[in-house]
């Protein structure tokens, strides 16, 4: 069964194209991967999942749904771990929450069990009625965890988990996030980090300059290749950038050598 489904999705920013008709289908269940260098278009294709923006052009269908029409009831079923910390600094870590549990109309007394619950998930509970402010970075990675399972969602979509994190704390996140997939959350990811997208995805989507270059999953790319995945996406974006930097390179040339020609006319 899939649970996103992408026909040349595309999505334009004025004149530039930062997704660029791709295709794509995540089944339930698993943990699927965007890979790719900054800019290739990674977050936007996850900000159209989530219905925070509309595709320009093509079809995404999210539990079934049409993302320009089903936003409310698609966003209901999803939980969005975001990589910046946007925890309320005034609150507790309990409070955290119960406050967002709010959007999601949870009553007060369930949202208390719910938040404990997940305190105990993430290894947090002594933390619960500790300021935010005193917590260390991986502490608010974990609460942001906790926050975005909630509501019980059947897809987490997570930016960048474990960025800035030291190797125990990361470790720690991997952990959570391998035991939701066990209770067959599906969950969508974006990584710079390829032991992160090794140990964690079932499949990855490596992109550059807005379009998927391949969609395997990591064993049988390495595999492939002969190489680790690091490797492999180095040799896969690098490949099309370098194709990238020369095409922009012979269009300057051709501009500058047109405006000579027109000068010489002119003069």
């Amino acid at each position: 069964m899939n649970i996103v489904t992408a026909k040349r999705l595309t999505k334009d920013y004025g004149s530039l194209r930062a997704v660029d008709a791709i295709d794509f289908e995540i089944l339930k269940g698993e943990c699927f991967g965007f890979l790719g260098p900054n800019g290739a278009g990674k977050t936007t294709v996850m900000h159209i999942i989530y219905c925070y923006m509309p595709p320009t052009s093509g079809d995404i269908q999210v539990f079934g749904m049409d993302v320009a029409k089903s936003q409310g009831l698609i966003k209901s079923r999803i939980g969005v771990m975001p990589q910046e910390d946007n925890l309320d600094p005034d609150l507790t870590a309990l409070e955290n929450l119960i406050v967002y549990a709010r959007y999601f109309d949870i009553p007060k007394k369930e949202s208390v069990r719910l938040a404990y619950e997940l305190l105990d998930f993430v290894e947090l509970r002594e933390k619960a009625h500790v300021s935010i402010k005193s917590l260390s970075g991986g502490m608010k990675t974990r609460l942001l965890l906790a926050r975005s399972l909630m509501n019980n969602p059947e897809l987490l979509i997570l930016d960048e988990p474990t960025i800035g994190l030291d190797p125990h704390s990361r470790h720690s996140v991997w952990e959570k996030l391998n035991d939701l997939k066990s209770k067959n959350t599906t969950l969508i990811l974006t990584t710079h980090n390829m032991d992160e997208a090794e140990k964690l995805c079932d499949r990855v989507a490596i992109m550059d300059s807005g379009k998927v270059i391949m969609i395997d999953s990591p064993s049988r790319l390495m595999s492939k290749y002969k190489e680790n995945l690091e490797e492999v996406y180095l040799k896969l974006t690098n490949r099309r950038l370098t194709g990238e930097v020369i095409r922009r390179h012979l269009m300057q040339y051709w501009q500058r050598l047109l405006i000579v020609m027109i000068l010489w006319q002119e003069s």
